[in-house]
């Protein structure tokens, strides 16, 4: 048989494999020792590189802060350097340091010295020894005159301030009848006998018509109504009091006896007012005629339900609870009506003129 019949006929069929005990034996598999022909038209597949895996390195050594910038961007200051300073710069500069400090003391005890109040300087300085501190201070400009111009301007630089703060509509706070508390007599003087009552009269000057009124307290309580409120009166001194009190309101005072035109003020006086020594010392405050309108202030002439005692200003008195107690002047004798703004009793001796809540 030629070599073409062999390659026709069919392969002659091989033995099965040897079987062991358990089923046949797989022979293994052998990796192809020569990779198959790669197909041009498919593209190679890539296996993903995987990177070898590094063992974790010991971080370097922290280098030290580096220096402070000279020109900034580090809060830590650069070492001092020593300077050498000759003996005779210190000394100057020592010598100048010593005397703007004289000089500044002198000035600043000189400057207290010209606002204190005179009888402060008196009582310091007996003797002639005030009078020549005076004329010394007034020689280089510090007299009484504008000691006066200045304070009389902080002082109203104040009360300007506080003026244009307030509002007309706001009231104060009021009470009921069991949250009265004692109200002590609060005088500045002595309390003024009992003489001057049998006579007393409100005289009212500044009016619109020209003429001067006087008014006892029975017209005053027979022709106004009576009006009621429970305030609180609050003294400069650092207390108050709750007070029941009973009155006309000033505003009706004003409409029944209306000022004359371009009045902006009420100067009201107490002639019987006493000094500590029983002496006659005569008390007077200003109030703006907007606070004398105030729905809340009275012309007060009843106190607890009865008749005003003469502790606490009888047979009348202002009460006016947006202000301080050292306005509310007791025991009144007469009213004037102003354009310009009246002489005020603790203004003069340095407080303000305002003096509101």
């Amino acid at each position: 048989m030629d070599e073409r019949e062999q390659s026709r006929m069919p392969p002659e069929p091989q033995a099965p494999p040897p079987q062991g005990p358990q089923g046949p034996e797989i022979p293994p598999v052998r990796e192809p020792s020569t990779p198959p022909p790669r197909d041009p038209d498919v593209p190679p597949v890539r296996e993903p590189e995987i990177p070898p895996v590094r063992e974790p390195e010991t971080p370097p050594p922290r280098d030290p802060e580096p220096p402070p910038s000279p020109r900034g961007g580090s809060s830590i200051e650069p070492p001092e350097l020593p300077i050498d300073v000759p003996r005779s710069a210190l000394t100057s500069q020592s010598r100048r340091a010593f005397l703007l400090f004289a000089a500044g003391t002198i000035a600043a005890a000189a400057g207290a010295w010209w606002l204190i109040p005179d009888a402060t300087k008196r009582r310091l300085a007996p003797g002639g020894g005030n009078d020549r501190l005076d004329t010394l201070a007034a020689r280089i400009g510090l007299s009484r005159a504008n000691r006066e111009r200045v304070l009389n301007g902080a002082l109203t630089f104040d009360d300007d301030v506080a003026e244009a703060l307030y509002s007309t509509d706001r009231r104060v706070r009021t009470y009921d009848r069991s949250q009265v508390t004692l109200l002590r007599n609060n005088y500045n003087g002595q309390t003024p006998g009992a003489a001057y009552l049998s006579t007393w009269a409100l005289t009212l000057t500044g009016l619109a018509s020209g003429a001067t009124e006087r008014l006892t307290i029975d017209d005053l309580v027979r022709r106004f109504p009576h009006r009621e409120q429970v305030t609180r009166l609050v003294c400069v001194e650092g207390w108050s009091a709750v007070a029941w009190w009973g009155g006309l309101r000033f505003a009706d005072l004003l409409a029944a006896f209306p000022p004359a035109a371009g009045a902006r003020w009420a100067s009201l006086r107490s002639s019987v007012n006493l000094d500590p020594r029983g002496n006659p010392d005569p008390y007077y405050v200003s109030i703006d005629l907007g606070t004398a309108r105030h729905p809340q202030t009275l012309l007060a002439t009843h106190k607890d339900g009865r008749p005003l005692p003469r502790a606490h200003g009888a047979p009348l008195r202002l009460l006016a609870p947006m202000k301080l107690g050292l306005k509310n002047i007791k025991a009144i004798t007469d009213i004037a009506y102003t354009a310009e703004e009246p002489a005020d009793y603790w203004n003069e001796q340095g407080y303000s003129k305002y003096d509101g809540l």
